[in-house]
């Protein structure tokens, strides 16, 4: 079993319950080679969420939730991919206005753990289980990792795995190569022209 939506793209997914924020925003049409938006109509966002929340529960450990989505939920979740991408390509230091909210239960466990549980059914039920994984991703300084790349024929997620953070294409030989290819030869043309 893997992550649907960003094996396509030949990325390697990010750590624990992360790589379901990352395999949520590669659901959209991206890449260098174009595929089907995996959330275009009912039946395919039914199909992604039942195999990502398989891949999320074997991943985390936790039991897989049963998540119905209904006709008016995959407008509601095209819209919170939408916001996450946005808030992946802002400057993290930035600030964009509150995008979405999610009910999240907060319990103590007889451990003295405090744990979140999502609340809500459908596309709710997800964003609440998205959010929780960003609020932890971002707990434990890994949500920073997770970004678009910056080929603009691109735009894949992936998880940035480099020493000091600061990777920004998915793939540095396809899409880090074109972009470095496409400016020296951009560089080449204008002082051949002087």
């Amino acid at each position: 079993m893997s992550w649907p939506a960003t094996v396509r793209y030949d990325t390697e997914p990010a750590p624990d319950g992360l790589a379901l924020v990352q395999d949520l925003m590669n659901t959209i049409s991206v890449g260098r080679f174009r595929t089907t938006d995996l959330l275009a109509d009912l039946g395919d966002a039914r199909a992604w969420l039942d195999q990502a929340l398989a891949q999320w529960s074997q991943t985390t450990g936790a039991p897989l939730p049963g998540i119905q989505l209904e006709p008016r939920d995959r407008e509601e979740l095209c819209s919170f991919r939408d916001d996450l991408r946005r808030a992946a390509r802002q400057d993290r230091e930035g600030s964009l206005p509150p995008l979405h909210t999610a009910a999240v239960s907060t319990q103590l466990g007889g451990n003295g753990q405090v744990h979140l549980e999502p609340r809500g059914t459908g596309w709710r039920r997800v964003a609440a289980m998205v959010l929780i994984e960003i609020f932890q991703g971002q707990q434990a300084g890994m949500w920073q990792r997770l970004k678009l790349c910056r080929h603009d024929r691109c735009g894949t997620v992936f998880f940035d795995r480099s020493r000091n953070r600061n990777g920004v294409w998915c793939n540095v030989k396809a899409c880090g190569n074109a972009v470095n290819v496409r400016a020296y030869q951009a560089k080449r043309r204008v002082q051949r022209a002087s």
